[in-house]
């Protein structure tokens, strides 16, 4: 592509006439161009792209040429090509990327940007820059900068079936190959941990796969672990005196509580004190009524609450006592720098928002206490933590996100080291003060207007880049903006096959404890073969 600026401002962009043998069918919305000046250099995203006339009345008569000749000597002349470009980045004569404040001086060349006018910009592939994918019509590592990503939460967005899983994947490998942070993984669809199905290539690997010893699988689970085959570190399990109040009126959205039966619960708190589900759960049906006396509430009330509560009892996770203290050995990992993945099989939704409550308030209490007592000792806080949550709305949404602990990591944890990568298919339906304290986002393709209007609610050129969403394809790519990246950038993403298998895994065979999970195997055929 080969250019020349003709009118422009900062506000409305650039506006550059095509010139020489430049196809207007060769150009696409999000492709870079630099613009160079007499000073600067512009690393430009494409925006809009349109024909322009001398004489409007061209536009109008039709396009019936007599001759090939005249067709050229048309366009080109009397009918042009004219791109529209977004300044996003100014590199000054000592290669510094700075904030766009001017534009080039009229008249100056536009061209493609080349891998040196990327690299300036995004960097090379390393540790901390992360290769995430190349320009949809180039084949030039675009890299995020993972350090800059863990400072802030990160949002990953699209509708079904656009690569919002691939995605993740991607940058939780990078991750964990960074140690940068450490990562918790809620992984409701069980696509992190190991082996899983995919829509292209049948089966790719899993994070323990690629990292071994580095990534623990827990499991809520165990049967459906085993049926995968899934070298599980442990089998979690929640105590009922784990479960409080708050934990409860959080799943009000399934459970349909009414003011009742919430003052309800804190008097049975209040009597029965940290097994109060537990013992409530246990009295006997004909004896409801005489216990409402006791804590002065309605008989009536009390007996619909217990109908809602016993959904619990179906929890497979859910005991009186536990063996051993799960949630400690989840922390004990995360302390160690060691990635945690907690697989939930084929437990219901409810199961899967009371565990992340559960755990993420006591991530909470852990972290906030480390980082006072590394203030006040002045010494380095815990490591930094990513905790990646799907269906983030259920954790998010407007009316219940200012009670819930992802609310408020989303907010205010960043301080203590704390951050969210949250993935959904609707960024509508996250809280917008959520969404305000998003660092990075990255979405697949998006189709309704208020969903395109949250993710790029609070953006800089934000008309600008509504053209470029909508032009994603339905697959494999991704719009990028924020903190982690030094402008806007559209993404083909990286293949995650065995090119990236082989880049980024530090797998070998003595560093994959799979002996528990043989045990298992062992134990469950004993079981079969010698029934109790």
């Amino acid at each position: 592509m080969k250019g020349k600026l003709f009118r422009g401002s900062i506000s409305s962009g650039l506006d550059i006439k095509l010139t020489g043998d430049s196809i207007i069918e060769d150009i696409k919305v999000g492709n870079f161009v630099v613009v160079t000046g007499k000073k600067n250099k512009y690393l430009c995203m494409v925006t809009d792209i349109k024909y322009e006339a001398v004489n409007p009345q061209i536009m109008i008569s039709g396009t019936d040429f007599d001759s090939e000749i005249d067709e050229k000597i048309i366009e080109g002349t009397g009918v042009y090509g004219v791109i529209t470009l977004s300044p996003m980045i100014q590199v000054d004569e000592n290669q510094n990327a700075l904030t766009v404040k001017s534009i080039p001086s009229y008249g100056s060349y536009a061209l493609d940007a080349d891998k040196d006018d990327i690299y300036a910009v995004f960097g090379e592939p390393s540790d901390e820059n992360f290769y995430i994918g190349t320009p949809p019509e180039m084949d030039i590592p675009i890299c995020i900068n993972l350090k800059k990503l863990v400072e802030r939460s990160t949002g990953i967005f699209g509708r079904a079936g656009t690569g919002k899983t691939y995605l993740t994947r991607l940058l939780l490998s990078g991750l964990v190959k960074s140690k940068l942070a450490v990562s918790l993984i809620f992984d409701a669809h069980n696509e992190y941990g190991y082996g899983a199905k995919s829509e292209n290539s049948g089966y790719v690997k899993g994070l323990k796969q690629l990292f071994g010893s580095k990534v623990a699988i827990f499991t809520l689970d165990r049967e459906s672990s085993l049926r995968r085959q899934v070298p599980i570190d442990g089998v979690l399990n929640i105590a009922y005196n784990q479960i409080t109040p708050d934990d409860i009126l959080l799943l009000n959205s399934m459970l349909n509580l009414n003011s009742t039966a919430i003052e309800s619960i804190y008097q049975i708190m209040k009597k029965e004190g940290n097994n109060w589900l537990y013992n409530f759960l246990n009295i006997d049906a004909s004896e409801i009524d005489e216990y409402a006396l006791e804590i002065g509430a309605n008989g009536s009330s009390l007996q619909a609450l217990r109908r809602k509560l016993e959904r619990f009892t179906k929890l497979p996770f859910l005991m009186n006592a536990t063996p051993n203290d799960c949630i400690k050995q989840i922390m004990d990992y995360l302390q160690n720098g060691i990635n945690v993945v907690i697989e939930f099989g084929n437990v219901s939704t409810l199961g899967y928002m009371l565990v992340a409550n559960i755990i993420t308030r006591h991530i909470h209490d852990m972290y906030v206490k480390k980082s006072e007592e590394a203030i006040a000792n002045n010494s380095k806080g815990p490591i930094p933590l990513v905790i990646a949550v799907e269906e983030a709305h259920r954790f998010l949404d407007p009316s219940i996100s200012k009670e819930t602990t992802m609310g408020e990591i989303a907010r205010e944890m960043r301080k203590y080291n704390v951050t969210l990568l949250i993935v959904d298919q609707r960024t509508s339906q996250i809280d917008t003060e959520v969404m305000s304290q998003i660092g990075t986002k990255i979405t697949c393709r998006l189709e309704d207007e208020n969903d395109i209007n949250s993710f790029l609610s609070g953006v800089n050129n934000a008309s600008k880049l509504r053209n470029v969403l909508a032009s994603l394809d339905q697959k494999q790519q991704a719009l990028i903006i924020g903190h982690a990246v030094p402008m806007p950038v559209v993404i083909k993403t990286r293949n995650y096959d065995h090119e990236f298998y082989k880049d980024v895994s530090t797998f070998n065979d003595s560093d994959f404890i799979d002996k528990p999970f043989l045990e298992l195997i062992e134990k469950e055929k004993i079981d079969e073969l010698f029934p109790d």
